[in-house]
């Protein structure tokens, strides 16, 4: 793309187009910033065949020729608006929709896209293994992290770009579709139920879904949050074994953690096995092997809530930042544990330090590279850097901070260096070597 016009944020001497972010150098578009998706989706499910009229406000940063959006090869465009007008010219090529306006919109405009395509779903190949919208054996389901979400509506798909979300699905009515958000209407229609969602809070791509399957949606006890859940009928007493203790869980992390985020939260147990679990705003997905009648997985359903405050309302603006993520997920489920009569987190902090040190020391958390941006040593590492600092300050200087930094930061974007700076505020002594020990450096160090 070629950057015209005097009126312009782009910096001097910085490409216009140069990757948002290096880890995912192919994701993610520069010259607009969206504020609202409108997905309206039918899905038959026995045929895996996805129509789709996507509705895309944002605002333009610059003035430019053509504007740029992530989809799939696997959908195909037909239609392509800009502003109301049809006479927009696109081409889609390389997972990259590029739409050529009739005319030029001055910084600051409105963009209005709207995008009609169609295809045969399916996940796409990364180096962390296939991501996006995948077929199960009755249903479907939108596993997207970290680039998954062009698989299925043509996005923005970067982390930093948070928007509200209308989601309508039309789908088989012996199937259950669930998305993100409030419920706001459910129409049945001979052999089709369309099924609308709104989800207010801003929102990253990634955490955006669809769950389709042969449901029952049930309210379970949940104190102050309403708490759901979706699951095939000849789940449910295990279900109601395994979550059972999920309300306490919410309780106790909206205690270290400050309010919960959303309105609701709802869990989704497929009818098949999932390998590791999959993280959605305002909801968890689950395999059948999670709920196995022993709570054998609980430590994952910690880590799945306690992401509703770290990745989903506190999203990370760069993915060299995802300790963030999955550092603070990881330490939820040693809080968890201390809070529910199981080890503490000093007994859970030897044991991960004991298994880093068998490990290669080649890792710098606070900017690990694509290839290792989800390696276990991240959630360790990750952890351990916060229980360190929670040795360092003390508990009541380390909740607070907890607390501080979800209610600062609700609904927006956050970096390491707004964490480590807020955290300063919270010590009475310096933590910058522990900053660099922990972040920087690549040698673990000694607890």
């Amino acid at each position: 793309m070629e950057r015209l016009g005097r009126r312009s944020t782009v910096k001097p001497g910085k490409a216009p187009d140069e990757p948002i972010d290096p880890y995912l150098p192919r994701h993610g578009n520069r010259g607009y910033r969206v504020s609202r998706y409108d997905l309206a989706l039918v899905y038959k499910v026995h045929s895996n065949r996805l129509a789709g009229t996507a509705s895309i406000t944002a605002t333009t940063t610059d003035v430019r020729s053509r504007f740029t959006l992530d989809l799939a090869q696997a959908m195909q465009v037909s239609k392509v608006s800009v502003n109301g007008r049809r006479s927009a010219k696109f081409t889609h090529r390389g997972g990259q929709l590029t739409i050529t306006p009739a005319q030029k919109i001055p910084a600051g405009g409105i963009l209005a896209v709207t995008v009609q395509y169609a295809g045969n779903p399916q996940p796409i190949a990364s180096m962390w293994g296939d991501v996006g919208w995948e077929e199960l054996t009755e249903g479907s389901l939108v596993a997207s992290q970290p680039n998954g979400a062009a698989s299925w509506f043509p996005c923005n798909d970067h982390p930093s770009c948070k928007a509200s979300y209308r989601i309508s699905i039309t789908t088989d009515s012996p199937y259950h579709a669930v998305a993100n958000g409030k419920l706001v209407s459910r129409q049945t229609k001979a052999s089709q139920t369309t099924w609308v969602y709104e989800q207010t809070e801003p929102m990253a791509s990634y955490l955006a879904t669809v769950q389709i399957g042969p449901y029952v949606r049930r309210r379970v006890d949940g104190g102050r949050v309403p708490m759901y859940a979706l699951h095939p009928t000849d789940l449910r007493t295990r279900f109601d074994h395994d979550f059972g203790r999920q309300p306490r869980m919410m309780a106790v992390f909206e205690e270290l953690f400050g309010p919960y985020p959303f309105a609701d939260y709802s869990v989704v147990i497929t009818g098949d096995d999932l390998e590791i679990p999959i993280e959605a705003q305002r909801m968890s997905i689950f395999g059948a092997n999670h709920c196995d009648g022993r709570r054998g997985s609980e430590r994952l359903v910690a880590h799945e809530l306690a992401h509703q405050w770290f990745g989903n309302s506190l999203t990370v603006g760069m993915w060299k930042d995802i300790w963030l993520h999955e550092g603070f997920a990881c330490y939820a489920e040693w809080l968890w544990s201390e809070n529910s009569g199981g080890p503490d987190a000093d007994t859970h902090a030897l044991e991960a330090h004991r298994e880093l040190r068998c490990k290669p020391q080649d890792i710098v958390l606070g900017d690990p590279g694509p290839q290792l941006m989800f390696d276990d040593r991240i959630y360790k590492r990750g952890a351990l850097t916060l229980h360190t600092l929670r040795q360092t300050i003390g508990d009541d200087a380390f909740f607070d901070l907890l607390r501080k930094w979800t209610v600062k930061y609700r609904h927006s974007t956050v970096s390491t260096e707004q964490f480590t700076s807020l955290a300063a505020h919270f010590s009475d002594k310096p933590l910058h070597s522990l900053w660099v020990a922990w972040l920087t450096d690549t040698a673990l160090p000694a607890l």
